[in-house]
């Protein structure tokens, strides 16, 4: 039998203990589901709307990485629905508020894609430094989607109206369910690195 030297033994420490942190952090956790909800949306952006949205959403989230995608899967249905509700918006508004309707809509379109990637990525989560590169790529696509959203209602300021108010209170709720999803993946990211202690 090979002899192990103590390079590769630290080696394999080091790769254990990136396993066990990745697993217990991401994969499976003992914490009840209303607990894992309310301790992780206490100090989220919006507290109320991150523990109504997420306690009643099906099936109940048991680990971190369960609730980050619960929370995208909500920002995400939510994006579809206000990107529906434009594009119809957009074929009864005047000429000045279809301008501003119509950059709306291209720009929930881009937050509808960038959601979408990042829910492909958090259920295809790897280990070591792929771990790293992925919880990057995830909160730099919901960043931009947060974004998106600013921008859409940033075009709306010069506009009165109801036209302003309807679109205002569709984005708005968008807007604060993504502000929550990237605080639900930071909060993941930051356990996953805090749980991670390397060979000395």
């Amino acid at each position: 039998m090979a002899t192990l030297t103590p390079i590769t033994l630290s080696l394999l420490l080091i790769l254990s203990l990136s396993t066990t942190f990745l697993h217990n952090t991401v994969a499976k956790s003992d914490i009840p589901s209303s607990d894992l909800i309310h301790a992780s949306c206490i100090h989220a952006n919006y507290p109320q709307i991150c523990l109504r949205t997420l306690s009643t959403y099906a099936p109940p989230a048991t680990t971190p990485n369960d609730l980050a995608q619960a929370a995208v899967k909500i920002s995400l249905t939510r994006s579809q629905k206000a990107s529906e509700f434009l594009s119809d918006l957009k074929h009864k508004s005047a000429k000045r508020e279809k301008d501003a309707v119509s950059d709306c809509v291209s720009q929930m379109s881009d937050s509808v894609d960038e959601l979408s990637r990042t829910l492909s990525e958090l259920k295809h989560l790897r280990r070591g430094i792929e771990f790293k590169w992925q919880m990057s790529n995830v909160e730099t696509w919901v960043s931009a989607a947060l974004t998106n959203e600013d921008t859409c209602l940033d075009g709306f300021k010069e506009i009165d109206g109801k036209v302003r108010s309807d679109v205002r209170r569709k984005i708005t709720n968008v807007a604060r369910v993504t502000s929550n999803a990237l605080y639900l993946i930071n909060l993941m990211d930051s356990q996953a690195r805090r749980n991670f202690v390397p060979n000395p």
